[in-house]
């Protein structure tokens, strides 16, 4: 690195003195930023330690703006130098399907309950953007997509040849090397934390001289701890010891220690019902009840009351070979020793917030206090073991390695008892993910053991990544990023998923070691114990998405990745996505190697992992349909624009694949999308709508092209003839007047010929929802001949029949009314057809509050996982 440091403008002669500059600075900007929202909980000083000002903060970051405006002025340069172009745009959205593992070092050197692997990201980053961008990640989590923007520059060989492959594969071309510049933020201390470690420089030699020492250190403080006396009378180090519940007898109240009980060595498994060695009766973990322990606490101390248990197996390594045993005499006397003996160096001892899955070791095992997730020759090692830290040259890079340790390190760790019994992988099965759960058999892994591991990890990602800083992180919630309109160039974001994972209360753990928590106010998840429905999640995600939608500059693209089995959460965020005024365009997978994921047709389809593309209309379309909102040109404008950010041409499995964003349906609720969020009366009908699109628009395949895409799509499948139509199974209505439409469009059939058929097609449908019966729905939808035949009917009898069927609908939908305007009226059961066209019409005629009182009485499941619907409803409950 160079000696002369030049910072935003300002030269320094080490990144230390730079360093204490802006500390100082920070420190004065605090009260302001106190006053944002996502502001962490912590001491002044602490969150000014945790800090690497102005390239980090461990609070909002007062410099991005100055980042940015940095980083435009250097993109002229850039352009000078023939690495970027000036009219670069993008008009269609990334539509392949990503197939990328997680099985490389700079993932798997600290664990985090989510994570995006950077070469998926960077696919994006080389598709939308070129070097030089500014791309905002406001959920970043650990900071990959920070990540991938470096490697953009300096990409491994191995990786560099397969992108280029895949590029010209996909595109003809090759990716745009170089490097851009990404803002990474996160409401969790600890997730921006390890984001900075991983989006900061770190020199090798210095770190591995550093890390060495503390090693050395701790090894030297603590080695007493983890010593175990062999047979033959030497001492042994342990590596891991397996530890035991003990339950007291439903019948004679005798103590069982749960080990004993319910290991069955010759059949290898665990035994749920389990017979007391006293009195022989049969207990499981229900009947029996737990023991517990008067403790007295040397950390708090004052005695307290937990879940007792013992230590039954340890392994240990003794002349460079392993071994095991039962806990002797010696043993007990040294855990008693370490249990009677205050730590000597600062431990976390912060009480448990209320929570919902802070319940279980509350109730289950007495953890009321963070430092008991941890027996006490643990929490004694990882005490010492972040005091070397503390008082090293580099606490901040240092930390990374405590931090990965603390899950290890817990009793949430479990036994893997297949791997026990039947050997192979270890039998630390690791803690059960997205919870704070204590197993009845938990293990202690020897931290003395996990340290050098952590240090290995660490060291070989330190070698891929940038030796100096070319990103900025900060913490905050992405309601509020502070930065100007307009100024990002692409957001990649990877948000919380409902209830998916608790974030805040799973990241208390280490985040009491950094000494900062998560203020989780604007915690955008559902939760019972926050008191944040499905529908406060979603509100949340729309303020989220509102804040995205300000700061990307106009006919730019975002990409979502969504990761949730839900249909509602689906829906929500569809629909928080399309609220804030982006403009939905394609949904495609990202297989992490854990199963893999197809693109999903419809809402209850949802599976794991979909990447949702998304633009922001550009400035020029925005003026022109300002110009013509009121006139049925404008509907017109709107499909052809929003055509024009579609693929035309997908690829799989050397076949054509169907687009579902260019069917009618699609285009038609993304049309109403458009409308509703600008707050304006819907023009035009489905039936009509499409009629217009056969007279504007080509079809193709049950598609809709205008006229320079058709040729390229006429063109491509010709060079993959086969087509794959979209898989329907019906669930909903609107689902059996599609697949019927998709049998009678080659031919007329009977009745009795369509009913078999029909029934293979029925799928589960949604509780709540009534699909009407098959004779009803090709009476409402479809025309007969004379041989009792039912077709498809020609645009103009359809509009008819649209009329026709909507009267029908209205009038269900005022029954529907008359029983939401009782006291206590309750619909248990709707017709989602009848809801839509009624929510429409009472949009239109500005009746806001017939579609709260009526969205307040349907099932909550039908409202939220019905996308029309709740796009009608949130406008109008923000109305009445």
């Amino acid at each position: 690195m160079s000696e002369k440091i030049i910072c935003l403008g300002k030269e320094f002669k080490s990144e230390d003195e730079r360093r204490e500059y802006f500390r100082t600075e920070l420190r004065k900007k605090l009260p302001e930023l106190k006053k944002m929202e996502g502001f962490p909980i912590g001491e002044d000083d602490d969150i000014i330690n945790l800090s690497d000002p102005p390239h980090y903060t461990a609070c909002p970051n007062p410099w991005l703006n100055d980042f940015i405006d940095q980083w435009e002025q250097e993109k002229k340069q850039l352009e000078k130098d023939g690495k970027r172009s000036v009219d670069f745009e993008i008009d269609e959205p990334y539509a392949a399907d990503i197939s990328e593992g997680k099985n490389n070092p700079i993932y798997t050197a600290h664990t985090y309950h989510t994570k995006v692997p950077h070469p998926a990201i960077m696919r994006y980053l080389l598709y939308y953007t070129q070097p030089g961008d500014t791309v905002l990640d406001a959920f970043a989590g650990t900071g990959m997509t920070g990540v991938a923007a470096q490697i953009c520059e300096t990409p491994d060989k191995e990786l560099k040849y397969k992108f280029e492959q895949e590029w010209k594969s996909l595109f003809g071309s090759e990716p745009k090397w170089g490097k851009r510049k990404a803002i990474c933020g996160d409401l969790s201390p600890y997730a921006s934390f390890i984001s900075y470690n991983y989006n900061s420089p770190a020199t090798l030699d210095e770190v591995q001289s550093e890390a060495e020492k503390i090693l050395k250190n701790t090894t030297d403080e603590c080695l007493w701890l983890y010593k175990t006396k062999h047979s033959d009378g030497g001492f042994g180090s342990i590596n891991y010891t397996v530890w035991s519940d003990v339950f007291n007898c439903h019948n004679c109240g005798h103590e069982i220690v749960f080990w004993d009980a319910a290991m069955d060595f010759d059949n290898k498994n665990v035994k749920d019902d389990f017979s007391c060695p006293k009195c022989g009766s049969t207990n499981n973990k229900k009947s029996a009840e737990k023991s517990w322990d008067t403790y007295f606490d040397t950390e708090q101390n004052k005695s307290i009351k937990i879940a007792k248990n013992v230590p039954v197996l340890i392994v240990y390594t003794y002349a460079d070979k392993r071994f095991q045993k039962v806990p002797d005499q010696n043993d007990l006397d040294l855990i008693k020793k370490i249990n009677s003996n205050k730590i000597q160096t600062w431990c976390p001892t912060y009480e448990l917030p209320v929570g919902y899955n802070t319940e279980q070791p509350k109730k289950s095992h007495g953890v009321t206090n963070i430092h008991l997730f941890y027996t006490k020759r643990n929490l004694h090692a990882l005490s010492v073991l972040n005091n070397q830290i503390e008082n090293s040259k580099l606490p901040n890079k240092l930390k990374f390695i405590l931090t990965a340790m603390i899950n290890r390190s817990t009793q949430m760790n479990r036994v893997h008892v297949n791997n026990f019994f039947f050997g192979g992988g270890g039998w630390n099965a690791g803690h059960l993910k997205g919870t704070l759960y204590i197993p009845s058999m938990p293990i202690e892994t020897s931290i003395l053991e996990q340290i050098s591991d952590k240090i290995k990890s660490f060291l070989k990602a330190i070698s891929y990544l940038s030796e100096e800083y070319s990103n900025a992180g900060y913490v905050g919630s992405a309601t509020n990023t502070n930065l100007k309109e307009n100024s990002i160039d692409y957001i990649f974001t990877d948000p919380p998923f409902g209830a998916n994972i608790m974030y805040s209360e799973l990241n208390f753990l280490p985040e009491s070691w950094l000494k900062v928590l998560t203020n989780n106010q604007k915690e955008a998840i559902e939760n019972k114990t926050q008191g944040k429905s499905l529908l406060d999640y979603q509100e949340l995600m729309f303020e989220c998405f509102k804040e995205y939608y300000r700061v990307l500059k106009p006919g730019k693209w975002m990409t979502v990745e969504f990761s949730n089995t839900s249909a509602a959460v689906w829906n929500g965020i569809q629909t928080a996505i399309q609220r804030s005024g982006f403009i939905l365009a394609n949904v495609s997978a990202i297989d992490k190697k854990q199963g893999g994921i197809r693109s999903i047709t419809t809402a209850t389809a949802v599976r794991q992992d979909l990447a949702i593309s998304c633009y922001k209309p550009s400035s020029e379309f925005n003026e022109k349909f300002e110009t013509d909102s009121t006139s049925i040109i404008a509907v017109w404008d709107f499909v052809n624009e929003h055509l024009n950010h579609l693929p035309i041409h997908v690829v799989k499995e050397n076949a054509t694949s169907a687009i579902i964003e260019r069917s009618p349906k699609i285009l038609f609720d993304r049309l109403i999308a458009f409308y509703v969020q600008r707050g304006l009366p819907v023009p035009i009908d489905a039936g009509k709508f499409q009629e217009g699109l056969k007279e504007h628009f080509i079809e193709r395949d049950g598609m809709f092209f205008n006229n320079e895409q058709v040729l390229e799509y006429d063109k491509k499948k010709s060079e993959n003839p086969e087509f794959i139509q979209l898989s329907i199974l019906v669930s909903s209505e609107q689902d059996g007047v599609l697949w019927l439409k998709n049998l009678l469009s080659d031919k007329s059939l009977a009745y009795q010929d369509i009913q078999p058929l029909w029934m293979q097609a029925l799928a589960g449908v949604r509780k709540g929802d009534i699909i009407p019966e098959l004779s009803d729905i090709l009476e409402e939808n479809f025309l007969k001949d004379a041989n009792g035949k039912w077709y498809v009917a020609n645009p103009e009898n359809e509009a008819d029949l649209e009329k026709l069927r909507n009267k029908r609908l209205l009038k269900q939908f005022e029954a529907y009314k008359e029983e939401a305007g009782k006291p206590k009226g309750k619909i248990k059961e709707a017709r989602v057809e009848a809801l839509r066209v009624g929510f429409k019409q009472c949009y239109q005629d500005k009746d806001f509050k017939t579609i709260v009182q009526i969205g307040d009485r349907i099932p909550n499941n039908l409202l939220m996982e019905d996308e029309v619907l709740l796009q009608f409803y949130d406008i109008a409950i923000s109305r009445v």
